[in-house]
């Protein structure tokens, strides 16, 4: 059965940066398009990144354009997100997504609070 299991989350000052990762097992990863999503208290979960399978392709939501970059390592079996320019809007609970066809995988969720 396959496992994500994301890390570094946390809080942080308006401006500073954090780094998730996501470990994965269970499963064959370097088949799988790679994502993360958020959800802000009372809003709908959020597409926010994506990497497909071999790395060569990302794309990101308007809202973190030019400030959050995610990347895979397919040896570690791990994605990462680098977000830099934090804003107390990003304050979310950030989840990892794992699909290829009808297999889907979800991380239980890191906490990133963004406040002075």
């Amino acid at each position: 059965q396959g496992q994500l299991v994301e890390s570094g989350g946390g809080l942080v000052q308006p401006g500073g940066s954090l780094r998730l990762s996501c470990a994965a097992s269970g499963f064959t990863f370097s088949r799988y398009t790679m994502s993360w999503y958020r959800q802000a208290p009372g809003k709908e979960r959020e597409l926010i990144a994506t990497v497909t399978s071999t790395g060569g392709s990302m794309n990101y939501a308007d809202s973190v354009k030019g400030r959050f970059t995610m990347s895979r390592d397919n040896a570690k079996n791990t994605v990462y997100l680098q977000m830099n320019s934090l804003k107390p809007e990003d304050t979310a609970v950030y989840y990892c997504y794992a699909g290829w066809f009808t297999y889907r995988y979800w991380g239980q969720g890191t906490q990133v609070t963004v406040s002075s």
